[in-house]
């Protein structure tokens, strides 16, 4: 498609919809142009795609956030290259599968992308991909600033050494559950619609184990310490996502393992604020500063710099320092906003009492264009009002 739409007007859903809402939503269009009823239909196959796009978005809260906040632009770290791609990106196949699979007396999906056969049902007992892990990280604004390399400790379910994984006492091994026959479902109902449910007695496995393991009690997998190293690259901000490939849950039955996501969080500054790939600092100088002009110290994520400031340099004037800013992740650097904030003196001995003193005695309305401006204006006010209240 030319232009992508917006993945609630997909849905024919509000943006406050519930996840109920949604997934009724999503099922009813499923069915619909599903190519298993719209045979050689390559309008209704883009039209299949498009709605499980947008339901694999907004059925997740994070990508739901994500996109409300920025638009399909923020959906391009959550897809591979090329973007959405069904059999590598949707997870919610089994939402639908069972209904239509007893619709079409079973043997599950059509090849949506090829157009060629029909997809093998996963074997149960097959390799399992382990599962991924999320894991939250709070870190320092200078190590989004600059860079920086930590390490986490975490436990993580790892293949069980004692039985290598199989979840089987040495000697033993899985058997074909007699419930199943292997397949590792059961179907119910009866009638036109039959529903396809999990095997209770092996869970799903299609395969039970009659002598567990001692070590891992069957699981296969055991809570194993990990220490992981990090790297955190320049430019990062709260939200940025660190996928380590291979470093989650182990997988079943020698399948692959997870990834783990590491969720960055980063501090709060006591000096620079950042607002995208711009920073922001405020600058306090003293009013005579102001006033005569002159060099001032200002800070920079490179270090201390010198700035040269005018004369008469009004309270509150922001002041760019191009490129000074936080590096992005895409390369370029952001710009430093220099905020003037004039300080009132405090603890004055009786000598600057009275030195000011005698400023503020030769001082008149010229010294002050800002306060003769308003009260001009005020003085017109009560005039008006005058006029107005005694006719």
């Amino acid at each position: 498609m030319a232009t992508k739409r917006d993945y609630y007007e997909v849905l024919g859903v509000s943006k406050s919809s519930s996840e109920d809402e949604l997934k009724k939503a999503y099922r009813k269009l499923a069915m619909q142009y599903h190519p298993d009823r719209n045979p050689d239909d390559k309008a209704a196959d883009e039209r299949f795609k498009e709605v499980c796009e947008a339901y694999e978005v907004l059925s997740d809260s994070q990508k739901r956030q994500r996109y409300d906040q920025f638009g399909h632009d923020g959906m391009k770290s959550s897809f591979g290259p090329g973007g959405f791609d069904f059999g590598r990106d949707f997870t919610h196949t089994g939402d639908f599968g069972d209904i239509f699979e007893s619709i079409f007396g079973g043997g599950g999906f059509s090849d949506v992308f090829g157009g060629g056969g029909r997809r093998q049902s996963r074997n149960p007992n097959g390799p399992q991909r382990g599962d991924d892990l999320r894991f939250d990280l709070e870190i320092d604004f200078e190590e989004a600033l600059f860079g920086s390399e930590r390490s986490v400790d975490l436990k993580i379910n790892d293949s069980c050494t004692t039985c290598k994984g199989t979840g089987a006492e040495s000697g033993s091994g899985r058997e074909t559950c007699r419930q199943c026959g292997g397949q590792g479902f059961v179907v119910a109902g009866g009638g036109f619609f039959q529903v396809r449910q999990a095997c209770p007695i092996c869970k799903g496995e299609g395969s039970i184990i009659k002598n567990p393991c001692e070590t891992c009690h069957g699981s296969g997998r055991v809570k194993t310490p990990r220490h992981i190293a990090l790297r955190i690259p320049k430019g990062v901000e709260t939200g940025s996502r660190l996928r380590l490939s291979g470093k989650g849950e182990s997988g079943l039955r020698g399948g692959p393992a997870g990834d783990i996501y590491v969720v960055l969080h980063v501090k709060e500054h006591d000096v620079f604020e950042r607002h995208g790939d711009d920073l922001a600092c405020s600058v306090p100088i003293s009013p005579i500063t102001a006033a005569l002009g002159g060099e001032i110290q200002i800070s920079t994520p490179d270090g201390y710099a010198r700035i040269k400031l005018a004369a008469g340099t009004p309270n509150g004037k922001v002041l760019r320092l191009r490129n000074k800013g936080m590096p992005s992740l895409h390369g370029r650097t952001g710009d430093l906003h220099l905020r003037i904030e004039l300080e009132t003196p405090a603890k004055l001995n009786s000598k600057q009492k009275k030195a000011l003193k005698t400023f503020i005695d030769e001082s008149s309305e010229a010294n002050f264009p800002e306060a003769a401006k308003i009260n001009k204006s005020i003085e017109a006010f009560y005039k008006r009002r005058d006029a107005l209240i005694n006719g």
